[in-house]
């Protein structure tokens, strides 16, 4: 299976074509994903929080160990050594590779950096979710041999997933 990166802006569906497509695969999931709080804090940003991809949401938790950042649309602040703890360790697990999502809070993160691209370097197969920045660990991740950088549209978000979902359906047939 391929390395497959969805590409595009926020609010257009890259975190919810990831789900769909992880609903499909036949096998165990490791990663993480990130969560953002839809409500502010006192200084009008909005923390995000970092978890392992197998737990479910409902048992996630949301403290400053896993608290990965705050952001605004003009702002943030990263909290690094959580990005360089906890990322690491969320990539070693079995299986299907999530990463969801990668941006430019991991920006000063080197140890979670070098992770995330071993991992694309590696022989497991990864989903992931990139902003499209031009931030230089995000153009790093996007230009590794052998990955698919797909770009997602609203317009061609569905498309996207039924060509996607076939790759997954195939794996299922051959369990």
């Amino acid at each position: 299976m391929d390395k497959i990166l969805i590409c595009g802006p926020r609010g257009v569906g890259k975190s919810t074509l990831i789900r769909r497509l992880t609903a499909l695969y036949p096998g165990p999931v490791s990663g993480f994903v990130t969560k953002r709080e839809t409500v502010a804090d006192d200084e009008g940003l909005f923390p995000i929080y970092i978890h392992p991809a197998a737990c479910p949401e409902s048992r996630r938790q949301y403290g400053p160990e896993n608290l990965i950042g705050r952001c605004d649309r003009r702002r943030s602040v990263r909290c690094t050594p959580v990005f360089d703890d906890w990322g690491p360790r969320l990539l070693e697990g079995p299986g299907l590779l999530l990463m969801d999502e990668l941006g430019f809070l991991e920006r000063d993160a080197r140890r979670f950096q070098e992770a995330v691209l071993a991992a694309l370097q590696g022989d497991q197969p990864v989903l992931a979710a990139v902003k499209n920045r031009n931030d230089p660990f995000l153009q790093a991740v996007r230009s590794v041999p052998g990955v698919r950088v797909l770009y997602i549209t609203r317009e061609n978000r569905e498309g996207l997933f039924r060509l996607l979902a076939v790759s997954y359906t195939h794996l299922r047939a051959h369990e």
